[in-house]
C-alpha cells in the first residue's frame, strides 16, 4: 500500500530555471530531515542566550505538531534534525511558528535587528527532505550526529551540548521499519531505485 502524501510550494509552474521547482512533500507516517540557516550564515546561535530560545522553542513546536526528534545539531548558524512526523500536514505549522518565533525572540537580544532570519538567497526559509530507506536513515543520522567534529567545534559529539540525542539509531530505526514510516515506494535517482 503506498503512501498518501501531498506536495506543496509556492509556485504553480512545475520548472524553475529548466529545474523542477522547490516543493515540501507532507507524508504521513514518515521519516523526516530538516535543516534550515540563518540568512547570509550569520552567527545568530553564537552566544548561549539564543542556543536556549532555539531549544525552548523547538521542544515546544516538536511535541505540539506530533513531530519526534531522533537526534539534532544546533551550530552557530543553522541547525540539522532527523525524526518522525505523524502528521505530514503539520510541517508547515511547525516550521512557521518555529522559525518565527526563534526569529523573533533571537531578535530581541541582538543590538540590532536581523530580518527575514531563515531565507536563503532563493527565498527559501528550510529544507525538507522524505527518507527513502533504512540505509538513508542510517546516513542521515549520523550526519546529523557529527556535525560539531564536521564543522571543528567539538572532538566528540557525545560531549556537545548542542547535539540532542531523543531516540538512539538502532531503536529509531527498528521503530521507522515496524511503522513502515520510509519512503520506500518511490523511485528515487540517487540511489538507483526504479
Amino acid at each position: 500500500m503506498g503512501k498518501r502524501f501531498e506536495r506543496v510550494s509556492r509556485s504553480r509552474a512545475k520548472q524553475h530555471d529548466d529545474e523542477h521547482r522547490y516543493e515540501h512533500w507532507l507524508v504521513d507516517n514518515q521519516v523526516y530531515f530538516i535543516t534550515a540557516r540563518v540568512r547570509d550564515q550569520f552567527h545568530a546561535f553564537r552566544p548561549e542566550e539564543a542556543k536556549a530560545i532555539f531549544w525552548d522553542r523547538f521542544l515546544h513546536y516538536t511535541a505540539t505538531c506530533l513531530f519526534t526528534p531522533w537526534v539534532t545539531s544546533l551550530l552557530d548558524n543553522h541547525y540539522h534534525t532527523i525524526g518522525y512526523l505523524k502528521i505530514g500536514a503539520n510541517l508547515p505549522t511547525m516550521m512557521q511558528r518555529l522559525h518565527g518565533s526563534v526569529a523573533k525572540l533571537v531578535n530581541d537580544t541582538l543590538p540590532e535587528r536581523f530580518p527575514e532570519f531563515w531565507r536563503d538567497a532563493k527565498g527559501h526559509e528550510y529544507f525538507d527532505g522524505c527518507l527513502r530507506d533504512e540505509k538513508q536513515g542510517r546516513l542521515t543520522y549520523r550526519y546529523v550526529f557529527t556535525q560539531c567534529k564536521r564543522h571543528g567545534i567539538w572532538v566528540d559529539p557525545r560531549d556537545y551540548p548542542h547535539t540532542r540525542v531523543n531516540v538512539e539509531l538502532e531503536r529509531a530505526v527498528a521503530r521507522a521499519n515496524e511503522l513502515r514510516a520510509f519512503l520506500n515506494d518511490v523511485p528515487y535517482k540517487r540511489y538507483g531505485q526504479r
